[in-house]
């Protein structure tokens, strides 16, 4: 019987590493990497952040697809979603000839047309268990690439449905993500989940827990968090036993103060002495998000002039960068190196972290004389984007590039 479910890679990763190399490193970036992650050029001063770019995950991600045109060259092979957040990849993607499944408004996915020869990637951030399970029935070849710092997660949301305990999950609840993490309380009968977006409705969550004045009634509660709560929710016996997991793309210390803020109301309402059998919180934010949000702190310790952050508009931990560089420098988060036109001078970037923020194009946004640029990018960027944006701006203040290992001045 045919293997069809696949987490491991076919061991094509030596054999299309040079391939891969080719299309997704840079000389520049790396020669900067190399030199202290700070170079010079004329009058301009490049700093790279000590964190940035593809993490593991993604890096498995991207490797696991190529392997699997590789592997499966006569069969058809689908994406469910995005591989990553990034335009740039995805559409490598397609050109490989992957064809991407995409969600109705509601989240949900159409299978019904696929057939048991066919190939289905899963991306980093994973999919449902009741999509897995379809999957699965369908008799599809999976090549599962969800990264371990989700299944981490899941593992924990997991083991607090097990429990009792009903997931809070810090995330978007529409991010494949914290859809596919908050379907992991359904292995179990009893199992619960509500998504909270941020502090304010983490608030919301906090003081109906601990009964405080004008907190919200019962029915108001369950409109507010209607699509962002498990089906049969009830506040007045799921918010009695707490487990805190979080999307891992977002910003750490905001996932942290939501767990305290959560304890916080548990022992209000149920004293510290009995606050162990209402709340359980496991660190579940992943080591690359927290490294690059790390290195950005410690640049801004002694901010650039202007910084750039590259990355996806959708990409939850590319947005949380550019939002913890706008509060010490200007900061310009854009998609692709090609929001930056050369020969009008331009950017055009997203201005604010909502994901309804239009972009804005922006000229004479370089700084006149002498300034330092800094650069980070998002888990899904790679580095020739990161390094073609450099080489776009060292080019509008006169830098003749002739190929990407030495810029050159006009």
């Amino acid at each position: 019987m045919e293997d069809t479910y696949f987490r491991k890679g076919f061991g094509l990763k030596k054999e299309l590493k040079p391939l891969i190399d080719s299309e997704y490193q840079s000389a520049l970036v790396e020669r900067i990497r190399a030199r202290g992650y700070t170079d010079v050029f004329g009058d301009v001063t490049v700093r790279l952040a000590q964190e940035f770019g593809f993490c593991y995950g993604v890096d498995r991600a991207v490797d696991y697809a190529y392997e699997t045109v590789h592997k499966f060259p006569d069969r058809k092979i689908y994406l469910v979603g995005e591989i990553i957040h990034n335009p740039h990849v995805n559409e490598r993607m397609t050109d490989m000839g992957i064809s991407f499944l995409y969600p109705d408004e509601d989240g949900r996915f159409d299978f019904s047309h696929l057939i048991p020869d066919d190939v289905v990637l899963i991306p980093a951030f994973g999919v449902t268990q009741k999509d897995f399970q379809t999957l699965r029935d369908i008799g599809c070849i999976l090549v599962d690439t969800t990264c371990g710092s989700v299944l981490h997660v899941w593992k924990r949301v997991e083991s607090y449905a097990r429990d009792g305990f009903t997931a809070v999950i810090h995330g978007k609840y529409t991010h494949e993500e914290s859809r596919a993490t908050a379907s992991q309380v359904t292995l179990y009968p009893e199992g619960k989940y509500v998504i909270v977006r941020d502090m304010e409705e983490a608030a919301l969550v906090c003081d109906y827990i601990a009964l405080r004045p004008g907190h919200l009634s019962r029915e108001a509660f369950l409109e507010h968090f209607d699509a962002k709560t498990s089906p049969g929710f009830d506040p007045d016996v799921h918010l009695v036993r707490m487990g805190v997991a979080n999307q891992t793309t977002m910003l750490a210390k905001e996932s942290m103060a939501i767990g305290m803020k959560i304890h916080e109301a548990m022992v209000e309402r149920y004293g510290p002495e009995h606050v162990q059998d209402h709340y359980r919180s496991f660190g579940t934010i992943c080591s690359a998000t927290q490294e690059r949000q790390d290195a950005v702190a410690d640049m801004m310790k002694s901010p650039p002039d202007i910084m750039v952050v590259i990355g996806g508009y959708n990409s939850s931990n590319t947005n949380h960068l550019a939002h913890l560089c706008r509060q010490h420098t200007r900061t310009f988060h854009i998609e692709d190196a090609s929001c930056i036109d050369v020969d009008a001078g331009t950017i055009r970037h997203k201005p604010e972290l909502s994901p309804t923020a239009k972009e804005l194009v922006e000229t004479d946004w370089l700084p006149e004389g002498a300034f330092e640029l800094g650069i980070t990018a998002g888990a899904s960027t790679p580095n020739n984007k990161i390094g073609e944006a450099v080489l776009r701006i060292l080019r509008i203040r006169g830098w003749e590039v002739a190929t990407e290992e030495e810029p050159q001045p006009s």
